[in-house]
């Protein structure tokens, strides 16, 4: 059944779009039980879409598609517990004859299935290796984001592609733009927060791509009505989820047909979106989607790496800019007259339109700032209100009202303490927003007018954004803030402490920060390197798409966490907490890792230089010695000595044979040379034959030593030793219980190539034994710690019923493992495929000749 539904604006902000009750006619839809065995709700065009009876509602899934089908969807599901990446079977072969493209999701109510119709087999990884390929060695962020529209639209043949920027206060702007030629440009307008209401960029938060083929907003109602209706079916997750009839009507007014967009996440936020509009309806296949999705997933990746970048070279130009003006200020006396020079200097570093210095009753600015005249009252105020510290606003004619009579001029004020005396203040102005904006459409343009008026057109969304942002100025971002701190930070330096001793010190923290710096910046280059390589490194054929995706998400994040270990060490800690963890990503190979000493504590300064060298030490170790190949050995060991220094020794043996050391890069100088100068101790290197060997002396200032006896590192717990077993383990059916995604995902493809179909997977405890209920495994593996539980419930009851399993552990401790199931096997994670199969194969001969 088709339905056209009202459209009401006055409850838009709490529409349930989630729960619509309907979907778009391109597809069809049915919800089952968890296990994917009945149908409980279905799309009043599935009947005439799948060649099925007209009534669903309580008919078997077996029946409905086959055995074979059946098998196929209830596998997909099981290989994609999370929702909001529905598992995909392209081109799937129905009892009528047609293909489907076939997605397939769990949510609170169920399990839903989504078919279209496939009418060519095509290859999204593929498409989105292409796309991706064109944008890889971008390195600038406004040259990604022009680029990226222009690809989209070549690609995917939209007849306008636009990608838009969320501002700070929830309202958007058309940051880019490509477009078929007659069309008229929207690039740089804005439109205000309600146009995307709160719900919308929730579920664009959950489901990152979203189509429209028709903006008539043609529905096809879920049946049974009344069952609808007493609870309504949630479609957050579901890419068939019918439009908002407000939102459809957007798109009527503005002259679009069809629509897509891909939503753009930066650090867990939504940044803006891919927006893309057709003056025709068009539908996308669900392979061109998975496509567009991993695009859009690089893209945020690049996006966010980008703005690292930008941002480091922001703080360094900030630097080089405040080093010029302490060098400059060492050769003078006059500190107004320092201060004045420096004004063009401050304003360069920030995005303002002017600058003004309050000091010892006297007022200098330059650019756009307040009227003469105004300066002694507003100094007067922001005393009043700062009390000495950074004071910021884009409003400022709301928290002073004088500043009414000059609001278009200045709207947004930070000030920044020239002292600890709350008197003298350097001030760094913004303009009213509007008077910074050039229109970027044809201001005769005008819209069809639909049943709502002109109340949804981009022209009245224009007005009502410039109604929402009168009287204020752009947002002060947290790079300003800390752009300003570190003005405050020279500037007190040089009031407070100017003399030689303070020079001095001053240029060896120079040296230090252009060391650290370039580290920073050595980094972020080589996880751009190395994020543009795992993506277009060639895939093996044949490979599903959705493993391609979790592999190459779950490598990013790996990368990520890796990175962040240098950031952790800033209260201080441990020595033998920072081994471990530079060392803990090498425990799974082959190599012999031994490290031991007495318990020893860093304090901040020695730790984050004793991070960055251990870093490079491990670096280097899995690159180039002893953890990079089995059989290496790497012993670290160390102690106290005389003054209550630490000696720290790093012996590397059995590793690919040293040859001559020519010229040292920097990750070299930075082990020879950090402890020695930051630190004042000593650090000697020798590349012998058959392995590095180091000592490092760390200064007893810097440590505190615990009064207990030296320990060696527990070995990890070794893997459990196996009968002989069975050389193939293809056919059986696994229970794998595991709370990590990703490594789910993993051991799935491993006993897939092992020749295992039927993995079915768990998530938690309770999720285990629910499965149990109707599903009987050969074998399970088990892993132990699930987050917030264990395994422990679900191994007791497999002893009950004589299935036998093997735990899995990324730890060493086993002590919430009862007694009795102490004998079990373990097996090592991260998963090795040989050492998992290996593992249940002998499992499975252990159990049965026992």
């Amino acid at each position: 059944m088709l339905t056209t539904p009202s459209v009401d604006l006055t409850n838009c902000d709490r529409e349930p779009i989630h729960i619509p009750g309907s979907i778009q006619p391109h597809g069809c839809l049915l919800s089952c039980d968890p296990a994917i065995t009945t149908v409980r709700r279905y799309s009043a065009n599935a009947a005439e879409m799948l060649g099925v009876p007209e009534r669903l509602e309580g008919l078997s899934i077996a029946d409905l598609f086959g055995a074979d089908v059946t098998h196929d969807i209830r596998n997909a599901i099981a290989a994609a517990p999370d929702a909001s990446r529905p598992a995909v079977i392209a081109h799937l072969p129905l009892a009528n004859g047609q293909h489907f493209d076939v997605a397939v999701h769990r949510q609170i109510q169920g399990a839903i299935l989504e078919f279209e119709p496939s009418l060519r087999r095509t290859q999204p990884l593929q498409l989105a290796r292409e796309m991706i390929g064109r944008v890889k060695d971008i390195n600038d962020i406004d040259l990604l984001i022009s680029s990226s529209a222009k690809l989209v639209r070549a690609v995917l043949g939209y007849d306008r592609v636009m990608i838009y920027r969320f501002e700070e206060d929830g309202s958007g702007k058309v940051a880019s733009e490509a477009k078929r030629h007659d069309l008229e440009s929207f690039l740089g307008q804005y439109f205000p927060a309600s146009d995307i209401p709160r719900q919308a960029r929730i579920l664009y938060m959950q489901n990152p791509i979203r189509v429209i083929s028709d903006a008539r907003g043609l529905r096809v109602d879920l049946l049974p009505a009344t069952e609808e209706q007493a609870a309504p079916l949630d479609l957050s997750f579901a890419h068939l989820r019918s439009v908002s009839p407000i939102h459809c009507e957007y798109l009527r007014n503005m002259g679009v047909a069809a629509s897509m967009s891909i939503s753009v996440i930066v650090n867990d936020k939504l940044w803006g979106l891919i927006a893309c509009h057709h003056y025709a309806p068009k539908t996308l296949t669900m392979s061109e989607r998975i496509a567009a999705e991993m695009f859009g997933e690089f893209f945020s990746l690049h996006l966010l790496a980008l703005k690292q970048k930008r941002k480091l070279d922001i703080a360094n130009e900030a630097r080089r800019s405040l080093d010029r003006f302490l060098q400059a200020a060492s050769h003078h006396t006059d500190l107004d007259e320092i201060l004045t020079t420096a004004l063009p200097e401050f304003q360069s570093l920030f995005a303002c339109d002017g600058v003004g210095m309050w000091m010892n009753g006297r007022w200098t600015a330059i650019g756009a700032t307040p009227p003469r005249g105004s300066e002694v009252d507003l100094a007067r105020f922001i005393g009043e209100v700062a009390n000495g510290r950074i004071w910021s606003t884009n409003t400022l004619s709301e928290d002073y009202p004088p500043a009414s009579d000059y609001f278009e001029d200045v709207s947004g004020i930070m000030a920044v303490p020239l002292s600890q005396i709350p008197r003298d203040y350097l001030f760094f102005f913004r303009k009213e927003r509007l008077q910074t904006l050039n229109w970027a459409g044809n201001p005769e343009k005008t819209y069809e007018t639909g049943p709502l008026g002109d109340r949804l057109t981009p022209r009245k969304s224009f007005a009502i954004w410039k109604e929402t942002v009168q009287r204020q100025a752009t947002p002060w971002r947290d790079s300003d803030f800390e752009i300003a701190e570190a003005i405050r930070s020279a500037i007190v330096e040089i009031v407070l402490r100017h003399n030689e001793v303070m020079h001095e010190e001053r240029s060896k923290s120079d040296v230090r920060q252009r060391m650290l710096n370039e580290e920073l910046n050595h980094r972020v280059k080589n996880i751009l390197a190395v994020i543009k390589s795992l993506v277009t490194f060639p895939s093996q054929d044949q490979v599903p798409i959705q493993d391609y995706i979790g592999s190459l998400r779950g490598r990013i994040h790996a990368l990520s966490h890796a990175h962040d270990q240098l950031t952790r060490g800033g209260g201080g800690g441990t020595l033998n907490d920072l081994l471990d963890a530079e060392l803990l990503p090498y425990r799974a190979g082959r190599s012999t890792i031994v490290v031991k000493g007495p318990s020893a504590t860093l304090d901040a300064r020695a730790h984050a230089v004793a991070a960055l060298v251990i870093h490079e030490l491990c670096t280097n170790a899995a690159k180039y010695g002893a953890l990079s190949r089995d059989g290496g050995s790497l012993t670290v060991t160390w102690q106290e000595v005389d003054g209550g220094d630490c000696l720290l020794h790093w012996s590397e043996t059995g590793g690919p044979p040293v040859g001559p050391i020519g010229r040292k890069g920097f990750g070299s100088a930075l082990i020879d040379r950090s402890i020695p100068y930051d630190l004042g101790g000593t650090s000697r290197l020798e590349y012998r034959p058959d392995g590095l060997d180091a000592e490092f002396c760390l200064p007893g200032r810097f440590l505190t030593w615990e009064s207990e006896p030296a320990q060696e590192e527990k070995l990890p717990v070794p893997e459990s030793k196996f009968v002989e077993g069975p050389a193939s383990i293809a056919g059986l059916e696994v229970l794998l219980v595991e709370d990590q995604v990703l490594i789910a995902m993993d051991a799935e493809m491993m006993l897939a190539d092992a020749g295992i179909d039927t993995v079915i997977t768990a998530s938690s405890s309770s999720d285990a034994l629910n499965r149990l209920k109707t599903f009987t495994p050969s074998i399970a593996v088990l892993d132990i710690n699930l987050g917030r539980d264990t395994s422990v419930p679900v191994a007791e009851e497999l002893v009950r019923r004589g299935i036998p399993f093997v735990f899995a552990t990324g730890y060493d401790d086993r002590s919430v493992v009862p007694d009795e199931l102490l004998s079990v096997p373990v097996v090592r994670k991260p998963y090795d495929a040989t050492a998992l199969v290996r593992a249940l194969a002998d499992r499975l001969a252990n159990a049965t000749s026992g």
